[in-house]
């Protein structure tokens, strides 16, 4: 595994239960501010069973990124962790935003 994942993922597995996190903040956090489409690009490669927090990892406006099935199942594992969505579907990240 590349540096660069290697550092993401460090960050993503810290994300705690219930709390989200935004593309830009792994990146920036992970030491690669500016480069939010690559996290995204290196969640969309992960193994299948990762245990990984994917799930945790949404866009800066507060909402998942994924389409169909994958949209689905993203927002069914925040629900179950207790993050809410507004009817418009998005998350409080003021709430529910990840503060290290």
């Amino acid at each position: 595994m590349d540096q660069f994942k290697a550092q993401i993922f460090a960050v993503i597995h810290q994300i705690p239960l219930g709390k989200v996190a935004t593309y830009g903040q792994i990146a920036k956090m992970a030491g690669y501010p500016g480069y939010a489409r690559h996290v995204g690009k290196a969640l969309g490669n992960l193994p299948e069973g990762s245990a990984l927090p994917w799930h945790r990892v949404i866009n800066g406006k507060g909402e998942i990124s994924l389409k169909g099935d994958d949209f689905l199942r993203q927002r069914a594992r925040l629900m179950e962790e207790g993050v809410a969505f507004s009817i418009k579907g998005r998350v409080r990240l003021k709430e529910f935003g990840w503060q290290p």
